[in-house]
């Protein structure tokens, strides 16, 4: 799939990346790793003297259908890998989410996001096979393989998944791919309330039906305004038509009108909705307030103190336009139900400096411990250490216990 040309190309491209990060380590300088942009918010605000852009290394190394294997250079849109995918009838079952921009494969990783069916499926690092990467040092590194077979002992490349580019610049990656689901079939339950939502979630749960996917959120497009559970169905045409009465039954006896989408129509809200899109998402009600992304145990209850927006993964994500003010409230919530809280997006009014206090809920000690560790161990001259995943001064102060650990 790849031509002597354009691998002699990418070569030529790599290589200048690497001289940039081996001048960079010389020079103490800090590379932001860049892609395609579309997940700039996310994360604490980068602070870094140039960017690393990793568009240039593009295009589909190679597509094995038959081992459901694909391998990508780090830059190439996903868009790009989507369509060879659908020619093949397989797809990134994942759902990774573009957000309107031009996401690329590495970015996919690095970011460590996934889209709705993430509860049934797997997330990202579910589905990494394997990747090259080039460390802080300029050295190049691989883990993993192109094919499941070849993936044995501790999977370093999994860790790349959501490092937020604070390890390394990734150059190639491999993932493991799947077909279309034979089908699906996207029910709308009008008029359950969260707590119903959660029941019905639950009760459906422990059962052996094909739910692949959920999203219960205000519905302002209604009139009036209702609040809707959407559930996805996917798998054996029989499979849905055996499990359709079911739900619809369990829906109706809490009150709820169920009708079935259009499959144009589901396609459509379902991209909609893992692209935030939707107006639960955008804009925010209030230029005080930031969307925070609280992933606890699907059995949590419904919360109290700030109101929810929207809830994914069968329970296990909530969604809440708060204020930074509440932020100690928020984390608390989601630590005594099993999770952490995220602030996703900035409000409008604040922007970055809705960061200050960090994006990332604090890890306990050993895992702080560990991860630094890990990142000196790749980057030990903090080249890609922007504080973009772990504020820079926490991680120095980290570092400089580390070390005196050592000396010690």
């Amino acid at each position: 799939m790849t031509s002597r040309y354009h691998l002699a190309s990418m070569q030529s491209t790599l290589s200048h990346l690497t001289d940039q990060i081996r001048a960079a380590a010389a020079d103490s300088r800090c590379l932001a790793i860049q892609g395609g942009g579309s997940k700039a918010f996310y994360g604490n605000v980068s602070h870094h003297d140039a960017v690393l852009d990793t568009r240039p290394l593009s295009g589909i190394i190679s597509h094995e259908p038959s081992e459901l294997c694909l391998t990508a250079w780090a830059g190439t849109p996903l868009s790009e890998v989507q369509a060879a995918l659908a020619q093949h009838g397989q797809c990134l079952p994942f759902e990774p989410p573009h957000f309107d921009g031009p996401a690329t494969v590495g970015g996919v990783v690095a970011a460590g996001l996934s889209g709705p069916a993430r509860a049934v499926v797997g997330s990202v690092r579910d589905f990494i096979l394997g990747l090259h990467l080039v460390n802080g040092r300029g050295e190049s590194m691989q883990f993993g393989g192109q094919v499941m077979k070849n993936v044995a002992g501790y999977d370093v490349s999994r860790a790349l998944a959501g490092s937020m580019g604070q390890l390394g610049l990734i150059t190639q990656v491999s993932l493991k791919v799947l077909p279309v689901p034979a089908a699906t079939l996207t029910l709308q339950c009008t008029g359950v309330g969260q707590a119903d939502a959660l029941a019905l979630l639950h009760r459906w749960g422990a059962q052996p039906l094909p739910l692949q996917a959920s999203a219960w959120l205000h519905d302002a497009t209604l009139q009036p305004p209702q609040p809707v559970l959407f559930v996805r169905l996917a798998g054996a045409r029989a499979a849905l038509e055996a499990a359709t009465p079911i739900l619809t039954a369990d829906a109706e006896r809490l009150g709820a009108r169920v009708n079935t989408l259009a499959p144009e129509q589901a396609a459509r809200d379902w991209d909609a909705h893992t692209q935030q899109r939707v107006p639960v998402f955008t804009p925010a009600p209030d230029p005080h307030a930031a969307l925070w992304r609280l992933s606890v145990a699907p059995t949590a209850p419904v919360a109290t103190g700030f109101e929810t927006a929207c809830i994914e993964w069968q329970g296990g994500v909530r969604w809440v336009w708060a204020s930074v003010q509440q932020a100690a409230l928020l984390r608390g919530w989601a630590k005594e139900h099993g999770g952490h809280a995220t602030l996703f997006r900035s409000s409008t009014a604040g922007a970055n400096a809705d960061k200050a206090g960090g994006a990332f809920a604090p890890l306990p000690a050993l895992p702080s411990r560990l991860q630094e560790q890990l990142r000196q161990s790749f980057d030990p001259n903090g080249v890609f250490n922007t504080g973009r995943l772990l504020p820079r001064s926490f991680s120095a102060h980290l570092s400089n216990s580390l070390a005196s650990a050592a000396r010690a």
